[in-house]
């Protein structure tokens, strides 16, 4: 099968070669093998064959993080060959197998496009503004790189919520995005003023909740409302702030961390409930997956790669693993 193979560390995407005769693996007790039909692709792929995220995995590996697909063959109960499932695993391949712990099925009149990228980013999202900021209807809900992947799950998450959301993004493109799919006002962080902006939509109140995976917690202090939280996503610009603590005392301000990928150790018991919580929204039709507009493929995956990382696009980017490109 084709499928790229990680034997030492790279130095970006180009690095990838996608090999033709990878043998097709066989799963282990309590894992399914899976056709892959798209690709989830994520900031942290790069990160993953560069060495430089948390998860280090053997050599020799495949990378990726997220798919969905077919299964062909099961070695548990609660799946059957020919289920539509997505789920986390090593994906860039036309075959993977992967923990049934780490798949769920595919929800009512999604498309395999729409499911790829449903894994990490949507609990992520769901998770910080439910469980850990508690919003609530009619606060308002700032949500920065809203046009990115997590950002747009969590401007439609928010506003499925019954909350009043303020995107940002850094071009009118991405916020025409995210104006898209739900945002009530737009603002552009690159401004000097954006803050002030702020302010003056939420009449002075400030944002309640500040959902931030780009790194701009100082910042959004200046803006931020009487009891507010500060939800920590990430930290794409690619620094850790200095907190301004006089201001987090002055207004009770919450710093509240988000690592979804932790809860399995550390709080499983949630896991159950965010899943429901989300299928509910998929399948009432309050919230739709955005996908960028270019689709790729499996022998394009490293210019996904690299479109995400020069900040070219915009949602969730997919890649598809057509029928031609499989020979099983």
């Amino acid at each position: 099968m084709k499928a790229y193979v990680v034997n030492q560390w790279l130095k970006s995407p180009d690095d990838l070669v996608l090999s033709n005769n990878v043998p097709v693996p066989e799963p282990k007790k309590g894992e399914l093998q899976i056709q892959v039909k798209a690709i989830g692709l994520n900031f942290f792929d790069t990160l993953m064959i560069q060495g430089r995220y948390q998860i280090k995995p053997p050599f020799p590996f495949i990378p990726g993080g997220e798919f969905s697909g077919v299964v062909l063959k099961s070695t548990v109960p609660e799946y059957k060959a020919g289920d539509r499932v997505f789920g986390s695993g090593f994906s860039f391949a036309e075959v993977i197998t992967a923990p049934a712990d780490k798949v769920l099925p595919i929800p009512k009149n999604f498309t395999f496009e729409q499911s790829a990228g449903l894994y990490i980013t949507w609990p992520t999202s769901y998770a910080a503004l439910v469980l850990r900021a508690q919003l609530k209807a009619g606060e308002y809900c700032l949500v920065h790189a809203a046009a990115g992947g997590v950002g747009i799950a969590a401007v439609q998450i928010a506003k499925a919520l019954g909350a009043k959301v303020i995107a940002t993004a850094g071009s009118q493109d991405k916020l025409d995005v995210a104006r898209r799919f739900g945002a009530d006002h737009v603002v552009n962080y690159r401004d000097e003023n954006w803050t002030e902006q702020i302010k003056k939509i939420t009449n002075g109140h400030g944002a309640d909740v500040v959902y931030d995976p780009v790194g701009l917690v100082e910042e959004s202090t200046k803006c931020t409302a009487w009891n507010g939280r500060i939800l920590v996503v990430g930290f794409a610009k690619g620094t850790w702030e200095k907190l301004p603590t006089n201001r987090v005392l002055l207004k009770n301000i919450s710093i509240v961390g988000i690592h979804w990928g932790a809860y399995v150790k550390n709080e499983p018991e949630s896991i159950p409930k965010v899943w429901k919580g989300l299928f509910h929204l998929f399948e009432s039709g309050r919230v739709v997956p955005a996908i960028y507009d270019k689709v790729y493929n499996l022998s394009t995956i490293p210019q996904g790669m690299k479109a995400i990382n020069n900040r070219e696009t915009f949602a969730k980017v997919v890649a598809t693993v057509e029928s031609h490109e499989s020979k099983l």
